[in-house]
Order: structure tokens, then C-alpha cells, then sequence
């Protein structure tokens, strides 16, 4: 198997970009398992996440090369031939793509159209393309990450995509059989719903070259005295990037303010205001949601009693645009 193209050392390689609970690790794993199996490469695959990784942003790095090829490096992949962002939100947190190479290709799982996603994510060359992994999951009950493999392997084209559903076989076979056809349908749909949008490389881009970022902080600009710029408190907390991508809808019509959905809520999302009942007594009204602090666990979906609160797939901007803010007690006042 030859290589369409290689960087200095001899390697094709993949970046997935995501959040714990995706699947990107599997995904990664998989992706590297099809491409040894498969098609002779040499592969290697390997995670970065933290402690908290539900939620907590994640890298999965592959590299394939060449059978004559060894693998000596196991660094994390800076300069990327393929970038596969599983999370569309997670660009607000993490640059994402880069170190993308002049040539290379950004998968994004996305509804919106590729001009949007090119301005949100400042792309100005390779190759943008789409895929709607999250509804294809949904409409087949499975996960996105094998919606996300179908269409990674519509961009490796030098992988052969029956390997792959091999693959997804011998990985469910066993302990999930019923699953088995389900994700070879969302691989399938991955594969021939992704679209694409080619852009020539611009001259300012073609002059910078990467640049790898360095920490803000150093021995050599560390503050003196330990001083912490950035405290870590609620109002800077910002749960948007953290979500696996779906959100509680609320119906004000139907609502009975009961507390339940505050009750069971773990972030304190939701937001009250005093007021009256139509009998004159003082009672406290929902007003709304503030989607800032919402991290998707949708235990509030469980405990409502009147289905006022309503599972929904997330799209881009509708926590922001919907967000009821909390107000804040300041001494002298309310902000």
C-alpha cells in the first residue's frame, strides 16, 4: 500500500478533536486497527485527555506509514493531514485545527452550511468537509463516532471501508449483536453523506508556516508573588464545549413551576423569579434556563412530571441566543 502523501518522516497523520463520552478514542482505535489489518500500513494510535474526561476536552492522534517504515515517534500529531472535530461547540474552547497542513482536510460534525463553519473556525485553505454525524446517530440509535469513521474514511480513500465494517463487527458481535447492523448503516450514511468545499491556499497563509503555541505562563513570565489572574469562579464558567450534544427544551405553557427540574439539577440552571398565583399568594415562577452552566446531563427531562422539559438535539448558537442569565447579588444591589 502506498501512501497518497507523506510528511518528512514518512507518515500520513490524523487528529480527532473532541470531548470525552463522543467515542473518538474508539474511534481512533478502530481507524488505526482498519488501516494495520486492512491495507499492510504501519499504525499507531494513542489518546490525550484528563482526569475528568467525560466532558473534558480530547485528542486522538493516528499515524499510518508504509510497511518499510517504522513508528519511533510518539508525540502528539501538531501538523495534521486530516482534523475530525466530533464536537462542533468545542472550537469556542480549543483550536482546533492547528497545524493544518496546506492540503489538508477539517470533518466537522455539523448541520450548519460549510461557509458558516469555515467563518466560525477561520479556515482559509485545504479542504472543509460536512457531516451531520449527530442526526445520522440519531435517526439509526447509535453513537456519531462510527458516523464520524464513515466519512474519515471517505477521506482516506487509500483505507478500504469493508475492513472497517469488519471492524465494527468484531467489535460488537460478542456483547452488543443487536447493535451490529445499526452501525454499519451509520458508517454507510458517514460515508456517502459527507460533503466538501475546497479552498486554495491564500498567499498571507502560505508565508506563515506553523508556529507552535507556547504556555502563557513560564519561569520567565510567571507574575511575581504567585499572584492568580484568573480566579476560578462560577460566572466565568462556561459549560457550552462540554455537552454531547443535546440540551433540555423548556415549554413555558405547560410548565407548573414545580422545583422538580431544580431539584435533581447538579449545575443550578435554572432561573426563578418571585411573583404571584392567580389566588394573590407569593409563589416563585421558572423563567428559564441559563444554557451557560448546562452540561447536558438532562436529569431535569427525568424529573419533570409534565414533559415540560423536552429532549432536543443541540444546534450551534441556540444556548446563547435562548439563554436566560442569572442575576447576580452584588452588595448594593442586583447586576
Amino acid at each position: 500500500m502506498t501512501l497518497p502523501k507523506k510528511n518528512e518522516l514518512g507518515f500520513y497523520e490524523i487528529r480527532l478533536e473532541s470531548i470525552g463520552g463522543l467515542g473518538a478514542n474508539l474511534a481512533g482505535k478502530m481507524l488505526a486497527e482498519a488501516g494495520v489489518l486492512g491495507s499492510n500500513l504501519n499504525g499507531s494510535n494513542f489518546s490525550s485527555y484528563g482526569s475528568e474526561k467525560k466532558g473534558s476536552p480530547v485528542k486522538s492522534f493516528i499515524r499510518f506509514c508504509e510497511a518499510d517504515t517504522e513508528i519511533r515517534d510518539h508525540s502528539p500529531i501538531e501538523q495534521p493531514d486530516v482534523i475530525g472535530v466530533f464536537h462542533e461547540e468545542l472550537y469556542t474552547m480549543v483550536d482546533v485545527v492547528s497545524g493544518l497542513r496546506p492540503d489538508g482536510v477539517v470533518l466537522v460534525n455539523s448541520t450548519r452550511a460549510v461557509e458558516s463553519v469555515k467563518e466560525e473556525l477561520s479556515i482559509d485553505h485545504g479542504t472543509l468537509a460536512i457531516v451531520d454525524a449527530l442526526g445520522i446517530a440519531i435517526e439509526e440509535k447509535t453513537k456519531l463516532n462510527t458516523a464520524m469513521l464513515g466519512a474519515l474514511f471517505r477521506i482516506c480513500d487509500f483505507l478500504d471501508p469493508d475492513i472497517m465494517r469488519d471492524v465494527i463487527r468484531r467489535t460488537f458481535e460478542k456483547k452488543y449483536p443487536h447493535l451490529v447492523e445499526p452501525n454499519i448503516r451509520t458508517f454507510n450514511r458517514g460515508y456517502e453523506e459527507v460533503a466538501f468545499q475546497t479552498y486554495e491556499l491564500s498567499k498571507e497563509a502560505e508565508g506563515k508556516g506553523f508556529t507552535r503555541k507556547q504556555t502563557k505562563y513560564g519561569y520567565n513570565t510567571q507574575t511575581i508573588g504567585g499572584i492568580i489572574l484568573a480566579n476560578g469562579n462560577s460566572l466565568q464558567k462556561d459549560l457550552t464545549g462540554s455537552r454531547l450534544g443535546f440540551l433540555p427544551d423548556w415549554d413555558a405553557e405547560t410548565c407548573i413551576h414545580c422545583a422538580q427540574c431544580d431539584t435533581v439539577c447538579p449545575d443550578f440552571c435554572f432561573v426563578w423569579k418571585s411573583g404571584e398565583d392567580k389566588r394573590g399568594r407569593k409563589q416563585m415562577f421558572l423563567e428559564g434556563i441559563d444554557y451557560q452552566y448546562c452540561k447536558g446531563c438532562l436529569k431535569c427531562i427525568a424529573a419533570c412530571p409534565t414533559g415540560s422539559l423536552t429532549k432536543m438535539a443541540e444546534e450551534a448558537g441556540f444556548a446563547k441566543e435562548n439563554r436566560v442569565p442569572h442575576k447576580i447579588q452584588y452588595i448594593g444591589g442586583e447586576k
